[in-house]
């Protein structure tokens, strides 16, 4: 499938609740493979949600293998669609970026290791663990799916959002 355009905030698109998406459905497996491609074409994202390419389904792909934050601890490509995150503990603050915030990161507070409930590109429901950088990128993703961007997670905007240097 094609490369896909990244929606910019402040694409209202962006901040929409998703709706569940249907898994095995033809939709789904487009949408996946169209997440995917868009996700590696970029050259060092390690995730995109759905409404980040317009459609406001419950899907997002994660894959923080080829980064090297995610090295140690990582489960490959995730398809994670309709995903739920079950548990959480601790907390971790780290600088994120987002294709869809080109030209700023941010430091953001999240859970140091998450449980996700999700179901898989194989229609598969799974339980999965992640914890460092991995659990980090998937509660990234996940905000996307309910209208929230890292921007809106930072504590302080005016010592916490940082230009990106191009």
């Amino acid at each position: 499938m094609p490369v896909q355009e990244v929606l910019v905030y402040p694409d209202p698109r962006l901040k929409q609740v998703c709706d569940p998406a249907i898994t095995g459905s033809d939709t789904t497996t487009n949408l996946v493979r169209d997440l995917v491609d868009t996700m590696y074409d970029s050259g060092h994202s390690v995730g995109i949600a759905a409404p980040q390419i317009g459609i406001c389904l419950r899907v997002a792909v994660v894959d923080v293998s080829h980064n090297k934050l995610g090295k140690k601890h990582n489960h490959g490509l995730m398809v994670l669609i309709n995903p739920t995150i079950i548990e959480s503990s601790g907390s971790k603050t780290m600088r994120e970026g987002c294709m869809s915030v080109p030209d700023y990161t941010g430091n953001v507070e999240r859970a140091r290791e998450i449980v996700v409930q999700f179901t898989n590109s194989d229609g598969n429901d799974q339980v999965v663990r992640c914890k460092g950088f991995e659990a980090v990128a998937i509660q990234h993703e996940l905000d996307h799916l309910d209208g929230f961007l890292f921007i809106d997670r930072v504590s302080n905007p005016g010592t916490d959002i940082f230009k990106r240097k191009h």
